[in-house]
């Protein structure tokens, strides 16, 4: 019994030293192997390998295997779960300045949101995460939020009434409101089938997420109105961290801006591709005036921005690099 009982702690370990030189560490996320969050992981498995010369070796586990978002990040603050891919919005509750990344039309563009997450003001918003017991040790891509289901939006007003499933986030929720449509929270699992069975009209979610997540089966429309660009991010526990050698905290760090940058480039690659995908499968492509829209949320701001610690001072930052 006491074997059993040893077996099973070391497999709950997160890192094990199975050998006296190698170190093990379990990565997950909730998206799957297809997905640029994939690619970050596998990419940071293979480089820290490579760099450490095999003595650093990362298990990625995908698809929710070790839980949801939330699950995902209380894990990695109590070190319970080394490192964490996962996108920004769930850790709102826990960095409250965080939410300044929910504003709708934050960024006018994807490019121009990866170039200032990748510069100072990205580094700066990284800062935010020490005193909760993470370190931010990359933004990956940017997800560009676009409204798809079986309703076709070129103006404001035909999201009147509209039934959405959004992200649990003030910025998404209230936006979504003031564009005229009914906002619901629902989990990610459920959207599929409530498309289906119209208990919803439509969801928000990027190009790459419609077709590995299957959205595209059950839409008609894909309506780019681009009303938030979501940062997502490679989290590693700061007591994982501390953890480490002085070496394999240099190479987890070196390992992970090659992780970053091979990410953004898959996103970036997958973006048209998955759009066509999109189209050969039936789904049109809406390409609205943003101009109204853009207008009708701008005004959301100082309510917003009131619940956001430095919220007014980030988005100056954000913004003046464009």
């Amino acid at each position: 019994m006491k074997k059993i009982l040893s077996a099973l702690f070391l497999t709950t370990l997160p890192y094990s030293l199975y050998a006296a030189d190698t170190v093990e560490l379990n990565l997950g996320h909730v998206l799957a192997t297809d997905s640029h969050y994939h690619a970050v992981a596998t990419k940071l498995a293979e480089v820290a390998a490579e760099k450490s010369n095999g003595s650093l070796k990362i298990n990625v586990f995908p698809s929710s295997q070790l839980g949801g978002e939330v699950k995902l990040i209380q894990s990695a603050r109590t070190g319970a779960l080394p490192l964490v891919v996962t996108g920004e919005p769930p850790l709102e509750n826990t960095v409250k300045e965080f939410g300044v990344f929910s504003l709708p039309y934050l960024f006018p563009d994807l490019e121009t949101a990866n170039n200032t997450m990748q510069g100072e003001f990205g580094t700066k918003m990284l800062g935010y995460l020490n005193k909760y017991g993470l370190e931010g040790l990359g933004w990956i891509s940017s997800l560009e939020r676009n409204i798809y289901g079986n309703k076709k939006v070129e103006h404001v007003g035909d999201m009147k009434g509209m039934k959405i499933r959004v992200i649990q986030s003030p910025g998404y929720v209230h936006a979504y409101e003031a564009l005229g449509a009914q906002p619901t929270t629902m989990a990610y699992s459920e959207v599929y089938l409530a498309l289906q069975t119209g208990t919803i009209d439509a969801g928000e979610a990027s190009p790459d997420s419609m077709v590995q997540d299957k959205f595209a089966e059950v839409s008609k429309y894909y309506n780019m109105t681009k009303t938030h660009y979501m940062p997502a991010i490679l989290l590693m526990s700061k007591s994982s961290m501390e953890k480490l050698s002085p070496e394999h905290q240099a190479i987890m760090r070196e390992a992970a801006q090659e992780a970053v940058k091979h990410g953004i480039q898959v996103y970036t690659d997958t973006y048209q591709q998955s759009l066509d995908q999109m189209q050969a499968m039936g789904v049109e492509i809406v390409t609205p005036d943003l101009a109204e829209f853009q207008e009708t949320v701008v005004k959301l701001y100082p309510s917003l921005l009131a619940d956001i610690p430095d919220g007014a001072a980030n988005v100056e930052a954000a913004r003046a690099t464009h």
